[in-house]
Order: C-alpha cells, then structure tokens, then sequence
C-alpha cells in the first residue's frame, strides 16, 4: 500500500473524528496520472450531492500520453461508499457542523484508495498549541543532544 499523494494541511488544521476508506471513480488516463505521483490534495474537499460523496477540486493532470482534447483537472470525482455510511456521513455533517476532509490518496492492490476523515476544525488557540509543542520538542532534542 503505498501513497501517492498527501494533504499535510488537513492534519494542522482539523481534528479528526472518523477516518472513512473510499474507492474513486477514475478513467485510465487518471489513474495513470495518479500513479506517477502527479495528485494534488491541497485545498480539496469532500462534498455531497443528490446523496452522493464526490471529491471536489483535487488537481490531477493530464497523463502525457493520453490524447483528450477537453480535460478539466479539478472537476469532481464520484466517491464510492456505501449508501448507509454516505447517509450517516451527510446527517452528521448538517447536524454537527462538520466537515469531509480529504487525507490521504493511496495504491490499494491496483485500486486508487482515498482516506477521508470526518472532521472539526481547528480553532487558532489549537493551532497555536501545536506549534509551541514542536518547538518544545525540537528544544529538547537539542539539549539532550549536546549533553550526550
């Protein structure tokens, strides 16, 4: 299982409640852009339509070998997840106030896997917490470097 593209802000900046395993629809010319690593997450998210998931605003471009005249690298892209889980999904999106945020796009056995995860966001105290703990960290290392 290997992955092929990350989205680095999405752990900054939400709180990850449920991480939720998705196939995507693709076409080959896709898949072979994916696979060589030319997927990018950023900014990207995850909304529903006519009951439906689909990933919005994920760039994927065009395969170079591929011969399409039209190709919009960020149109949306069906999620497939079960009908069940899409329900319960959408109802704690309107109810609580959260979010569909998109992780992480992985090989899975020859299928392309999105990691998506049901989220909060961040306030900026939180996010301010987060920068001091690493610094704090990267001061200790230090210290504890210098005395060995």
């Amino acid at each position: 299982m290997s992955t092929l593209a990350r989205n680095k802000k999405a752990f900054f900046d939400y709180e990850h409640l449920e991480e939720i395993e998705a196939g995507l629809v693709l076409k080959g010319y896709e898949v072979k852009s994916i696979k060589q690593g030319h997927m990018s997450l950023k900014g990207s998210f995850v909304a529903a339509h006519d009951n439906e998931l689909f990933l919005t605003n994920a760039a994927i471009p065009l395969y170079k070998h591929a011969t399409v005249s039209d190709y919009d690298s960020r149109a949306s892209r069906k999620l497939l997840v079960k009908r069940k889980q899409i329900n319960r999904l959408i109802e704690k999106v309107h109810a609580d106030g959260l979010t569909l945020v998109p992780l992480s796009v992985y090989n899975n056995h020859g299928k392309i896997k999105l990691k998506f995860a049901l989220a909060r966001g961040k306030r900026k105290f939180d996010k301010r917490q987060v920068i001091k703990q690493r610094q704090d960290d990267v001061q200790i290392g230090r210290i504890m470097k210098q005395r060995h």
